[in-house]
């Protein structure tokens, strides 16, 4: 229990680190963007959405690339190397004095995160073991779902109160942390000797691995549409002051918590129903969520119920990577995160782009829905395919 305790410190720093930002949209663009700030916040906003865009782009290169890479190497020892690796990136946000510096320092900190997710689950699932494996890595994703509870909303708070670094600066304690537990409490866990770069990467010219990357990437980016824009939601749809956003923020990773092990538990018992009611779920709940969030109560409500239906998702998808993926097995739950964060990065770029372009702080909740909408339809695609394959 230590050792799967130890791997979610880090699961929970890389929730803190990656969600952070976007409760301190405002305050960044205010600090890194002071010009844009004084002519536009809407624009400064917008543009200052582009840090998360970064990091998720750093999760999407690194996490095919070093879970390849390192798949032959004792995972233990792996799992120490990137809890380091994201101490020291994390630790760069913390002191780099621009918004381009600072943008390169998202870039490098979103690199590990792919593999750590994706190693991590590896060894929770042999650790519980045959028809657990969806709650294997529900476990690990917990930390992440526990750092929006806590982290997200007390790094926002820090952040308002003594600047938006400081939150950083807690980011990178929970990774040192996280390293010395995994030095001290992860036994010895062998890789795959024989695997190389390029044997893994044959997992894609699987046709349904593309599908399931296409269900988080698209799909998924849904629920970033509107959560990388909480901030302004909150303060000036709702016309909430700015202490509400913290708390909004622990409404949204309730709701996670709840539907990350709820999650697990449903697609070890029907993965394809789990995955369509999600995405159909995910859909309705963002129309609602941007209809209704002129009022704060409604507004929390269908909070709870995106962040719920969204992590109803994050185990069902990574067990199905882990289905079609054959024996690319490293790589394969590596990559659910580089689709969640293409998902990440779409989101955040197409939410920043309708409010940008006048459209209000609502319609990213309306594109999250369409995005949902498109992730159900290959979602079905993908089963259909399959059926048919079977068939044939």
């Amino acid at each position: 229990m230590m050792a799967l305790l130890s791997l979610a410190i880090g699961s929970f720093g890389i929730g803190m680190t990656e969600f952070v930002v976007m409760g301190l949209l405002p305050n960044i663009a205010q600090d890194l963007l002071p010009t844009q700030w004084a002519a536009s916040p809407e624009e400064a906003i917008g543009q200052t959405g582009i840090l998360i865009s970064l990091y998720a782009l750093g999760v999407v290169i690194g996490a095919p690339t070093i879970a390849g890479l390192v798949a032959r190497f004792p995972r233990h020892r792996v799992m120490i190397g990137l809890a380091i690796a994201l101490t020291v990136f994390n630790a760069l946000t913390v002191v780099m004095p621009t918004f381009e510096l600072v943008g390169a320092s998202r870039l490098l900190a979103g690199l590990p995160h792919g593999a750590y997710f994706g190693i991590g689950a590896l060894v929770a699932a042999d650790v519980l073991g045959p028809g657990k494996r969806a709650q294997g890595v529900a476990f690990i994703l917990t930390g992440l779902t526990i750092a929006n509870v806590v982290g997200v909303p007390l790094g926002t708070f820090l952040g308002q109160q003594w600047g938006w670094r400081t939150a950083f600066l807690v980011v990178t304690i929970v990774f040192a942390l996280a390293a010395s537990s995994i030095a001290l409490f992860v036994p010895r866990h062998p890789g795959e000797p024989g695997r190389t770069l390029r044997s893994e990467l044959g997992v894609f010219r699987v046709g349904q691995v593309w599908l399931t990357l296409g269900i988080g990437a698209i799909g998924f980016g849904g629920f970033f549409a509107v959560y990388s824009y909480v901030a302004p939601l909150v303060t000036d749809v709702a016309g909430s002051p700015e202490w509400a956003v913290p708390i909004v923020l622990v409404i949204v990773g309730l709701g996670m918590t709840v539907g990350n092990l709820l999650g697990g538990f449903m697609a070890d018992r029907d993965l394809r129903r789990t995955l369509l009611i999600g995405m159909g779920g995910m859909a309705l709940v963002l129309a609602m969520l941007a209809l209704l969030s002129f009022q704060i109560i409604l507004l929390a409500v269908f909070a709870f119920a995106v962040g719920l239906v969204s992590s109803v998702l994050s185990p069902a998808i990574q067990t199905r990577l882990m289905d079609v993926a054959g024996d690319n097995q490293s790589i394969a739950a590596a990559m659910n995160h580089s689709a969640l964060n293409i998902g990440n990065s779409l989101g955040a770029f197409l939410g920043g782009a309708v409010i940008a372009v006048g459209w209000g702080f609502t319609a990213p909740a309306w594109t999250g829905a369409v995005l949902a909408v498109i992730g159900l339809g290959i979602t079905m695609v993908a089963y259909r395919s399959e059926r048919v394959t079977a068939t044939a």
